[in-house]
Order: structure tokens, then sequence, then C-alpha cells
């Protein structure tokens, strides 16, 4: 089968990889329908050191089920699912608390041990536990917003529920990327009055508003800490989002939470230290956050979806095939897209 392999930043090929196979009884191969590109498939894209076998990329995944080991239970060949970035058991003590990330039998798609889906097929391990049935064609309208409950609008909603946000609440939105802008529509969702988009991209803060920002704040440090004050009455905001991972938006994102607010962290850290320890200690600020359990969102966000009162599928801004995922990295990394979905 034919596959996306990243073998070190900037070098990005389609490939003929080994088939996906059932290899465990629980496992299940799907057949790719729809992929797509991740900001955070930009970490190694830009810093991913030379690898003589490579990585097959790609976490988000909507496909048909191809096949299935024998002790598998909730799905069958011929079910379109969407795959969460994370395979989890859906049994253990964390995932029956909805935090399948930190599944204790599970892992993430796309690396060394579980190949990824950016790719014709992709075998998926635990996959009672993994995999969710849509009720949809494998050619329906909404497929690009239920591609997005694999990881953006889950992570982006992941955010909001850390951040506590609350009906009437101001929130901050750090980052404006695919992510970010989906912490819009949860923020919105969740009943925020006031919705404080932070970035700098004409398009994706038209999109941002669209989806509910009352607010854009364009600066960046001090400026921007200072802007959200203006807009916060002096306060700070209740809850923020923090989108992209960065110690200067890391800090940002602390530093313009208001006393008592809370800070929902979700862009992967690029940094092993948390900033401004002190000040958000003595503002007995809340700092939480981490790899969304998307999994365990799908249930509450799949309706809003099939009956449209939200469009997260809007951050898709290019289409491509398979062919065209490689020069796709080039245009998110370049930003000349914004997020781009594969299509097979």
């Amino acid at each position: 089968m034919r596959a996306t392999v990243m073998y070190s930043a900037g070098d990005v090929r389609i490939e003929n990889v080994r088939d996906a196979a059932i290899i465990n009884p629980t496992d299940a191969v799907l057949t790719v329908t729809r992929a797509c590109i991740c900001g955070s498939d930009l970490w190694p894209y830009k810093s991913m050191a030379q690898s003589e076998t490579g990585r097959v990329m790609g976490h988000e995944a909507i496909g048909v089920v191809e096949s299935v080991g024998s002790d598998v239970r909730t799905v069958k060949a011929g079910d379109l699912v969407v795959m969460p970035f994370a395979w989890s058991d859906g049994t253990c003590e964390f995932c029956r608390k909805g935090l399948q990330t930190s599944c204790l039998h599970g892992g993430f798609f796309g690396n060394e041990e579980i190949p990824g889906a950016q790719a014709e097929a992709v075998r998926v391990p635990l996959a009672d536990g993994t995999l969710y049935k849509l009720p949809v064609g494998k050619d329906d309208a909404l497929l690009p917003s239920l591609l997005t409950l694999s990881d953006v609008m889950g992570t982006g909603h992941h955010a909001a529920v850390a951040a506590k946000v609350r009906p009437g609440s101001t929130v901050a939105v750090v980052g404006d990327g695919a992510v970010g802008l989906c912490g819009v529509i949860a923020g919105k969702r969740l009943g925020a009055e006031q919705i404080i988009i932070m970035g700098r991209h004409p398009d994706r803060i038209a999109l941002a508003k669209e989806f509910g920002a009352t607010d854009v704040v364009s600066e960046r440090g001090e400026e921007a800490i200072e802007r959200v004050r203006e807009l916060t009455r002096g306060l700070g905001a209740d809850s923020v989002l923090e989108c992209v991972g960065y110690d200067e938006s890391t800090f940002t994102a602390l530093s313009i939470a208001r006393a008592g607010g809370a800070v929902g962290r979700v862009g992967a850290p690029q940094g092993e230290k948390m900033p401004a320890a002190q000040e958000t200690f003595y503002s007995n600020i809340s700092i939480a956050g981490g790899p969304a359990p998307v999994r365990a969102y799908i249930d509450e966000l799949l309706p809003d979806v099939l009956e449209g009162r939200i469009e997260p599928g809007r951050v898709f801004d290019k289409v491509t095939n398979l062919d065209g995922v490689p020069d796709s990295y080039r245009a998110m990394n370049e930003r000349e897209a914004l997020k781009v979905m594969i299509e097979f």
C-alpha cells in the first residue's frame, strides 16, 4: 500500500510500504477515506533527525473497516468509523474516567510502533475501545467536520473544559491555528460571553469571528498581555486556552488569566519549564490540560456536528490526494494553508 513517510526534517515522501494487517485479535484494519495533516506533524517536519527507515505519518482519519480480529465486537467490516489520534482499550481505570490518552494499554498513531493514517490503510490496535462508528455514509457532506472529531475539535473542546469555560465567562484563545479556531467554537458552545482570539492571520481571524470570537488581539508579548487586560477591565480572562505550545505563547496565556482563573493547555509544549510560576501561584490560577481524550468527547460533540450547530470542518482550507501530501506539508509549514484534508 502507499503511505506518507517522513525521513527527516523537510523530507516527506509517498512510498510503498507493508500492507496494514491484523496482528492481534483486538486489531482492526481500516481503508482510509479521509485523513489530514496536523499542526503537530509540523514539529518533526521542522526538526526530525535523519532516519533510515522513515516514519509513516498521520493520526487523524475516517475510514471503512476492512477486517477485524477475532476478539473485536463493536465494529465490523463495512462500518464507517472515525479514528481518534490515540488508541485505547476503553476498559482500564483511566479510560473509564474518560482519559483515554492515559490508557494503561494504549498509545498514539504515527510512530515506529504503530504506523500512521496518512496512508491507504491503517492498523488500529484495541479497536473496540478506539473506533467510533459513524451514522452517515462514506460520501456524506459532513465528513470534514466529522474528521475533526479525531483530533482538533476534541482538542479545542478539551482546552475549554480544562480552562473551566462557563456560561457568561470571558475566554481568551492563544493561537489561531486549527485547534485554536476549534477552541473558539468550544468556548461559544459552552456559553462564553466574550471570546478573544489572539492571532495575526487575516483569513483565520475572519473565520474565528464567524465561529464566535468577539475581540481580536494581534499584538504579541507584553503588548498582547496589556491589550487583553484592556479588553477585560484590567482583570484578565476567566478562561485561557493555550493552543500553540511555545514558551512565549504559554507565558502569554498564563499572564492574561485573571486571579482565580484557569488555563487549559493543549499546545504540545516545546520547552521543559513552566513560565510564570510565581505569578500563577500567587494569583491562584489553575493550570490543566494535556493530550485531549477525544474519544471521550465524541458522544457529546457528534450531535452538534450532525445537526449543523457547529461546523469545525471549515478549518480545512485545502484538499489534496495522497500524492499532494508532501507539498501540503510545505504549504502548512509556510502558512499557505491552515489545515489540509486528504481524500482517497
